[in-house]
Parts: structure tokens; sequence; C-alpha cells
């Protein structure tokens, strides 16, 4: 076989493989994929049922209920075109509490509900942590 051919069989080689590597890559992350809906986007295109997604939005002001088990709540997120009663059973983010920014990682029920097994709390870019609060924050200069 010439050289030519050797190299071109080398790099068709070279292409299938990464294509294959590809293929599998995205065959696996077609599972690990969570996709976001705020509220409006349920009510207009309906309930994506039977996988994984993120709903974000505010947690609504006096919907944040503590069922007795001491680690379940129940609260309603909204986007201020419609609302999504959810559930959570576990630990709660320290950022996490009424009017705040919130995305929840589960699965929509077939009632419209979502039951959340992961709470991401949001805050906003100005947020400050107690201790750095009497601080001003570093900026440039203006040289004179």
């Amino acid at each position: 076989m010439k050289a030519k051919h050797q190299r071109l069989v080398l790099a068709g080689l070279a292409l299938v493989a990464i294509g294959g590597a590809s293929g599998l890559a995205l065959s696996a992350l077609k599972d690990q994929a969570a996709f976001f809906y705020a509220p409006g986007d349920v009510a207009k295109q309906g309930l994506p049922l039977g996988r994984d997604v993120r709903l974000g939005g505010m947690v609504a002001g006096g919907s944040l209920k503590r069922l007795p088990d001491g680690v379940t709540i129940d609260f309603t997120v909204t986007d201020g075109k419609a609302t999504v009663p959810v559930r959570f059973k576990g630990i709660t983010p320290d950022l996490f509490k009424e009017r705040s920014g919130v995305v929840a990682e589960g699965r929509f029920n077939p009632d419209g509900s979502f039951t959340a097994t992961n709470l991401l709390a949001k805050h906003d870019e100005r947020y400050m942590p107690p201790q750095m609060a009497g601080l001003k924050p570093a900026g440039p200069t203006r040289a004179q």
C-alpha cells in the first residue's frame, strides 16, 4: 500500500473515531440534561411529564408551609404570569425564603404540582455577606 493511501485510511479512521466518541458523549448527556421552565412556560406549553426538569421563579409570599415531619415543605413558585405548587423533602439552602429566587430540580406530577429533589436558592448580584456590609467595594482609582 502506498504512503498516500495509508494516510487516507488513517484520516478516515480518525474521523470515524471522533464521530463515534461524539455520538457516545451526546447520548450520555441526553439523559443528564435538565431543561429549565418558568411557571408561565408550563402554563403555555403544558406539563413536561416523565423527565427531570428545573423549575425557576420566585417563592410566592405567604406560600411557605413546613409540614409536621420537619423536613418537608410546600411552597408556590411564580413568575408573575403563573404559579406552580412545589413540594420538597430535605434541607433547604440558607438563602431560601419567601419572595426570593429559587430553582427547583425534580419532576412534574400529572396534577400540575412539582416534586423537587433539589433546591437552589438564588440571590441578586448585589448580595454582600453580613461581615462585609460596612466595607465599600474596591473599584478603579483615578490617577490625576
